[in-house]
């Protein structure tokens, strides 16, 4: 096989509450689309690694592990406001449920799993669809996160000898927590696109944030304003993402792939079609190839139109991972369709809008690549404004991290 796909049905035990938009039926509904449209078999899945606080400890404080362990037991001896202001823990957005610290840790033990299998060269690429906490804190829980799986498998990358890792993110979300904990490495490339910091949680992720002391240019960020769709966030995407990984010459690539920039998330604003984010999956598929040998690693992360978007999005990932592209346009299916609308009476309301017939929402991903400041008009069906908006967010990103690299900011072909 060309990639490992790592799968446990302990990955749904990562369950906050019924009124919370993250639910683990959006994993079940994905590897139940993915194995009825052929596109998993003849694989063999593989589990996710044990993990003990050794591991953990890799990234977040003994304090923060105790904490989450206690919770998620029932024996905390902190509650309420306290117990939320040092470690995030029982607020609306990380509410305390029945063992959390083996929920999260199992999803720790899956992206883990994944670098392993490509660190051993068994396979070039490999899928965590469970993985892709990317806001959890050394010391606190944020943003649905309680362990950063990605950082925690980026520092046992690097403790096998990788000095030059590339993490891409394309949640709507920036990817905060990983930034954080590598902001000031240089081994390690940080790439967030996400939609802009002024208009969604957590405010971070400013194009001004490059990377500090001797790691400056090693953080990249890219904030898109609401609404943008697939054309032109595959044109920003495309104008910043392949350039920075020119310039790093990554040895491996992790990718976290969360998908709730799709245009009917119920919690974001950007407007990105299945085709086109199954399109930025190809695209990190050939730069994973051309740049480190094919040596990817791809999580999970956001994604709240549980039924409707994410099983979708993340079967594409799977077949893309697995070289079995599907075609946008091929239908679901009538079984998996039963499926989805009986498990939306498991999901509150506001996250279980019905399934989609189609692997595909027909959307336009013929992109036109950027080409500096042209003054060029947009193409068909984009407005000026919207283009002008992008090439200023391209254009900002460029402006503050490619001279860094030796890279001329204003020509399209760095």
């Amino acid at each position: 096989m060309s990639a490992a796909v790592i799968w446990s049905e302990e990955f749904l035990e990562y369950k906050w509450a019924y009124t919370h938009p993250m639910s683990p039926i959006r994993l079940a509904l994905t590897m139940s689309l993915a194995g009825s449209l052929g596109v998993l078999d003849g694989v063999d899945p593989a589990p996710p690694l044990p993990v003990d606080d050794d591991v953990l400890r890799t990234v977040h404080t003994p304090g923060y592990i105790d904490a989450v362990r206690a919770v998620g037991s029932g024996t905390a001896s902190l509650s309420g406001p306290m117990l939320e202001r040092l470690f995030g823990l029982g607020s609306d957005d990380n509410p305390v449920f029945d063992r959390m610290h083996e929920a999260g840790s199992i999803l720790v033990g899956g992206t883990l799993a994944a670098a392993q299998a490509v660190h051993s060269g068994a396979v070039r690429r490999a899928v965590n669809i469970g993985g892709g906490m990317h806001h959890a804190m050394a010391g606190h829980a944020a943003g649905f996160c309680i362990y950063n799986d990605c950082s925690i498998a980026i520092k046992w990358l690097l403790e096998q000898g990788y000095d030059r890792i590339a993490y891409v993110d394309i949640d709507a979300h920036h990817g905060d927590g990983v930034q954080t904990c590598f902001e000031a490495d240089p081994r390690v490339m940080t790439i967030s696109v996400h939609q802009h910091p002024a208009t969604l949680w957590p405010g971070t992720g400013w194009p001004t944030e490059v990377g500090q002391d001797g790691a400056l240019g090693a953080t990249v960020n890219l904030g898109l304003m609401p609404g943008t769709a697939d054309r032109l966030w595959l044109r920003a995407f495309h104008a910043v993402v392949p350039s920075m990984l020119a310039a790093f010459r990554p040895q491996i690539i992790l990718t976290q792939i969360g998908v709730d920039s799709h245009r009917a998330d119920p919690l974001t604003d950007l407007a990105l079609t299945v085709d086109g984010q199954a399109a930025a999956m190809r695209a990190l598929r050939e730069l994973a190839d051309k740049y480190c040998e094919g040596r990817w690693i791809a999580v999970g992360g956001g994604g709240y139109g549980v039924i409707n978007v994410v099983p979708r999005s993340w079967t594409h990932l799977l077949a893309v991972a697995l070289d079995r592209d599907v075609d946008p346009a091929t239908p679901v299916g009538q079984e998996w369709l039963a499926e989805a609308i009986s498990a939306g009476s498991e999901v509150h309301p506001d996250y279980a809008r019905p399934p989609v017939a189609m692997m595909g929402d027909n959307g336009n991903v013929d992109y036109v690549p950027w080409d500096g400041d042209s003054g060029g008009e947009p193409p068909e069906g984009i407005s000026d404004a919207s283009q002008q908006q992008t090439d200023r967010a391209i254009a900002s990103t460029r402006r503050a991290v490619f001279p860094l690299h030796g890279l001329d900011p204003e020509d399209p072909r760095d």
